[in-house]
């Protein structure tokens, strides 16, 4: 039956748990449908703390229950159980029964393909064994496993293996949600490294059979985080070992647990045969990210789920800065802003919209977004630009030094840059508490020698926020001369009216502002400057990120004309990417980026904000007239930005070799609209790397002359499951709209489609919901065929499921049919009599909300 409904928690209700827990000792006895877990708790009473004692559960059958050694009856419910206990320190036994094999939601103790695996953030652990399963609970574990298995791991550092045995200690007290298990036939691909102190630690990456070929880039980017985050932050890794588990059947990208790291095989498995340099780079920093979760997430974890931004927003923040560092930083950033505008952007414009830190939740793992994520990341790096590279760094040596150990919050993370820096933060904080993305305007003046930029911020009012207040907002400005020389370079501007001025004097000229250099915070920025300044910024800015932005902002304003009148592409943008694309000493991603053209889900919001009413069809025919145009107007620089971008050296995916490839790869896709589909056809042939591959049967499939391939594809890589995942996202992705929907029921028809997969799931209906056109179909098709999908997989996989409803969060922007089509498969999701709490949180937000 479908499950109650939810409780709403609230971040002013909490309370400290009654408890301190001082140690705990737990003992696994595996078997696929009847794991018995022992628990040996010690528990302190707190004083003058509320002493009700609630341990958390579910779905566990209680065997026995004792408290110093005596037989209790604990009440049970489908949450936990309640039991009187002593006024004294206790010790608390427990054995309860539960099936890893049917546990086909992934979280708690499941198994994937005869591998046990947990997964224990948010609230996993409670599917274990009865606990207080709450991150501001922290203590020291010792983890017994007996199974017939050769290899058993838990957290911390190994205390004893024998075989079918193995004992664990972790000294580092923790929540429940970072206690990891695994154990199947797995082989481990070994490694070292010597800490700055002069520790020796293994470390080790376990995989099935077979794929330890492709461990080698994981462990050198395991590697490198250590020893970047040593360099920068002065955080050394504290264990004896440590130890990364690939899993295919996992509901999120990777998971920190202490020591004990478990990734989904997509995030750490790569090869030249089989990962895009895209792969590389993606798995480089969620290693990395995973890794720095070691002190921004374990030592220090959140007092409550409401702090989530606390530990990921850092952290994100603090992968961002190690990829920069590893590979390019401009191109980092533009990367960044594009899938913070893709996803976050579009969350804080639709029903989802949330604060970085939420009021309230009815199911956490519904708050694992990008806001939470992404715009967490932005308030952190705002943060730094204002307070400075400096104080930031004094900051977070005293942050290290005040709350190890400790589980903290937004106060106390703030209260750290006040002490540092002197600043009151008061006023920033409403980066934390605002939902939305502000909007600034800015105009300027010119007055004989000086200049003057006043901007004006508007963030508009929502359900979470009904009356929002002025932010703290730092613009990074620079000015130009008229013939394209720096003026005055980059400055911080802090605006922190609702309007505000900035004057600069002494100028001999009229100058050329550079607004909001390097995306400086994640705000839309809506220009009230000369008309040709985007086109001047595109020609001469120095700073990377706004030379692409002025670039994007052309594409963008001629891409809507196009839309709404049927317009021409406009040659001003076209003669500006020329320039740029013939400029040699550019990075080559940078110029691949160049190329790139705003989504079409973004024109959508455009338009929708404008006042409009998008087509999907016509956006995406505007389009495709604009990729001819870019090919018709480059035609003479495509065969030789193709040719000179070509990578004779030994595969490597490294920033370069990578750069080079994309721009080619770019060319490429232009050059087949003219010429017909032959050099793809020809790359295709004769790649030795899944870049260039997929690459060359990408283009085969869009220009229809790529059944032959895709068969031949399919052939080679069959066996290979994170290869098919590609195989089968292709298709879609590259289908025309009025095929697409049909191209991904058809794949959902083939043998290899194993929907209880999340990654194989993801890989069909993420590419249906990324195509714009093709998922917003005029007769709901892709509704219709989205809703049947989740409406069977949400008794299977909620938080999947869950996840999936995030396609229907723009229903309400779009033409009175297509709403009305997308509403009925709306309500009839809601109308599942078995309907979790997860997807019903979501599909209540997402239908209930006007825009």
């Amino acid at each position: 039956m479908r499950d109650a409904t939810p409780q709403t928690i609230y971040l002013s209700d909490y309370k400290p748990f009654g408890f301190d827990v001082t140690s705990v000792e737990l003992t696994f006895d595996l078997a696929p449908n009847c794991t018995r877990v022992r628990s040996k708790i010690a528990f302190e009473p707190k004083a003058d703390a509320e002493r009700t004692f609630f341990l958390h559960g579910k779905e566990l059958k209680l065997i026995s229950a004792k408290i110093d050694g005596t037989d209790v009856s604990p009440a049970l419910s489908d949450d936990g159980l309640t039991c009187t206990v002593p006024d004294a320190p206790f010790i608390w036994e427990a054995e309860v029964e539960i099936d890893p094999e049917n546990n086909t939601a992934l979280d708690g103790l499941y198994m994937s393909n005869g591998m046990y695996c947990t997964q224990c953030e948010a609230e996993g652990f409670r599917k274990i064994t009865y606990y207080p399963d709450r991150p501001d609970v922290m203590s020291v574990f010792t983890v017994r496993i007996n199974g017939p298995h050769p290899v058993l791991l838990s957290n911390g550092n190994p205390v004893s293996q024998t075989e079918g045995h193995a004992e664990w200690h972790d000294p580092w007290p923790k929540p429940a949600y970072l206690f990891a298990l695994v154990a199947g036939e797995l082989v481990a691909h070994p490694g070292s490294f010597t800490t700055r102190s002069g520790r020796d630690v293994a470390l080790n990456i376990y995989v099935r059979p077979g794929d330890e070929g492709k461990c080698a880039f994981g462990m050198q980017a395991l590697k490198d985080s250590m020893k970047w985050d040593e360099d920068v932050y002065g955080r050394e890794y504290d264990l004896d070992i440590f130890n990364i588990v690939a899993v295919d059947d996992f509901n999120m990208g990777a998971m920190e647990n202490k020591g004990l790291n478990v990734f989904n095989s997509s995030a750490v498995l790569a090869s030249q045969a089989t990962s895009t340099d895209a792969n590389f780079e993606r798995i480089e920093a969620i290693i990395a990210h995973e890794y720095f979760h070691n002190w921004t997430g374990n030592r220090i974890t959140c007092r409550d789920w409401f702090q989530l931004c606390l530990k990921e927003g850092l952290t994100v923040f603090r992968d961002a800065q190690f990829t920069a560092d590893m590979r390019s930083a401009p191109v980092k950033r533009i990367t960044d802003v594009i899938d913070l505008r893709g996803r976050q952007f579009a969350e804080d414009q639709g029903p989802l919209s949330h604060p970085v830190r939420p009021e309230s939740f009815q199911e956490i793992n519904n708050f694992y977004t990008a806001t939470v994520y992404e715009k967490g990341a932005e308030v952190i790096g705002m943060l730094r630009r204002i307070v400075g590279a400096q104080a930031y760094d004094k900051a977070l040596s005293l942050y290290f030094d005040r709350h190890d150990g400790q589980a903290c919050t937004i106060e106390d993370w703030l209260k750290v840059f006040e002490d540092a820096t002197g600043r009151d933060l008061t006023q920033f904080k409403r980066w934390y508490s605002q939902a939305g993305t502000p909007r600034v305007t800015v105009k300027d003046a010119w007055y004989a020698g000086t200049y003057i930029l006043t901007f004006t911020q508007h963030l508009k009012p929502s359900a979470t926020t009904p009356d929002p207040q002025p932010q703290v907002i730092p613009i990074v400005t620079g000015l130009l001369s008229p013939s394209g020389q720096e003026v005055v370079s980059s400055q911080v501007l802090e605006l922190t009216e609702e309007s505000q001025s900035f004057t600069f004097e002494g100028l001999a000229e009229r100058p050329i502002p550079s607004v909001l250099r390097g995306f400086s915070a994640p705000v839309v920025l809506e220009s009230e400057l000369a008309e040709n300044h985007a086109a001047f910024l595109l020609a001469h800015d120095t700073d990377p990120f706004n030379r692409w932005e002025a670039g994007r902002s052309l594409a963008k304003a001629s891409l809507l004309d196009m839309v709404r009148t049927d317009a021409a592409p406009d040659t001003q943008y076209l003669d500006g990417l020329r320039a740029v694309m013939s400029q040699g000493d550019l990075d080559p991603t940078f110029r691949a980026l160049m190329l790139g053209l705003p989504s079409q889900s973004d024109l959508a919001t455009a338009l929708h904000d404008a006042g409009d009413t998008p087509d999907p069809d016509v956006i995406w025919t505007a389009s495709e007239k604009m990729r001819a145009a870019q090919a018709e107007h480059l035609k003479e620089i495509l065969p030789g930005l193709f040719a000179d971008h070509q990578v004779p050296e030994p595969y490597k995916p490294d920033a370069d070799q990578s750069g080079r490839r994309s721009l080619a790869n770019a060319t490429l896709s232009l050059l087949c609209r003219m010429e017909g589909p032959e050099r793809a056809q020809r790359q295709f042939d004769k790649a030795d790397n899944m870049t260039q591959q997929l690459a060359g049967l990408s283009v085969l499939l869009r220009e229809k002359a790529g059944d032959a391939a895709l068969k031949a594809f399919e052939e080679q890589w069959k066996d290979d499951r994170l290869v098919m995942d590609k195989w089968f996202g292709l298709q879609v992705m590259q289908a025309d709209p009025d095929q697409a929907v049909a191209t991904a029921a058809a794949l959902t028809e083939h043998p290899d489609f194993k929907w209880k997969n999340p990654n194989r799931f993801r890989a069909v209906f993420g590419a249906l919901a990324a195509h714009h056109a093709g998922f917003h179909a005029a007769g709901g098709s892709g509704y219709k065929l989205l809703a049947d999908w989740l409406i069977r997989l949400d008794p299977v996989n909620p938080q999947t499921t869950a996840r999936m409803c995030v396609a229907f969060q723009t229903w309400q922007r779009y033409d009175a049919q297509r709403q009305t089509l997308a509403a009925a498969e709306l309500d009839r999701m809601l109308a599942t009599p078995t309907l979790s709490r997860n997807a019903s949180e979501m599909l209540t937000r997402i239908r209930g909300t006007q825009s």
